[in-house]
């Protein structure tokens, strides 16, 4: 097994529900030294020492293939570990979303586990969003700003820190709008300002609304700080 920047060893679960981009997650996560398994599996949830839900695709799609999922996702948050969203796996981890409505498809139920929903662009600008931007972080947190002690672990070169002020890169028409302000972690601006990242008041439950295997080295700075998380949990 690999070992994170902190010198812990660190299994992730990265989540197959059939919308996951997961070859390229998997790259990123082990270069941030992390022992990953592609897994539909709940018992390897509970296994591991965090869990990726990554996405690609509509919301209800998404909900629907995850769906027998739902509840080993929920305990697994509800115990109080680590669990990452990706894109549309940050979505799925709000109340509801839009885009089902704007489909005419009726409502749709996340996970629940950061209420808000998730709501369209309406910018006079191209949508989707897609291409680099700006990352602003609003609020301490793991996720963005490195875990405390891990570059005193001896590995400060392969350890994460803050991405304030970087770039990552993003594909999306909804976004996510929290019932809680303080669940917004950091934020970039496509005509208005919008949550880049999100957490819940526990801090286990979090997501990010870029790719972070598609986001260089702001990407993997996402992944080693998540990595590290995981480790000191």
């Amino acid at each position: 097994m690999d070992e994170s920047p902190t010198g812990a060893e660190v299994s992730v679960a990265l989540v197959d529900y059939g919308l996951g981009n997961l070859r390229s997650a998997t790259r990123g996560l082990e270069r941030a030294g992390a022992s990953v398994e592609i897994t539909d599996d709940p018992e390897a949830f509970a296994a591991a020492d965090g869990v990726v839900l990554p996405g690609v695709g509509a919301f209800r799609e998404g909900m629907e293939n995850a769906g027998p999922l739902r509840e080993a996702l929920t305990d697994h948050a509800e115990a109080g570990r680590p669990l990452f969203g990706i894109c549309l796996g940050m979505q799925m981890l709000l109340t509801t979303s839009e885009e089902a409505d704007h489909a005419g498809e009726g409502e749709v139920t996340g996970l629940d586990l950061i209420p808000g929903t998730n709501v369209r662009f309406e910018v006079d600008r191209k949508v989707p969003h897609m291409g680099w931007n700006e990352l602003e972080v609003e609020r301490d947190h793991p996720i963005v700003d490195g875990v405390d002690g891990a570059e005193e672990s001896g590995a400060a070169e392969s350890a994460g820190g803050s991405v304030d002020g970087e770039h990552a890169y993003f594909v999306h028409s909804y976004y996510a709008a929290p019932d809680d302000a303080d669940a917004v972690v950091a934020t970039a601006d496509y005509g208005v300002d919008f949550p880049a990242v999100v957490a819940n008041d526990a801090g286990n439950v979090f997501g990010t609304q870029f790719h972070p295997e598609k986001s260089g080295e702001t990407g993997l700075t996402i992944l080693r700080n998540f990595v590290d998380y995981c480790a000191e949990r």
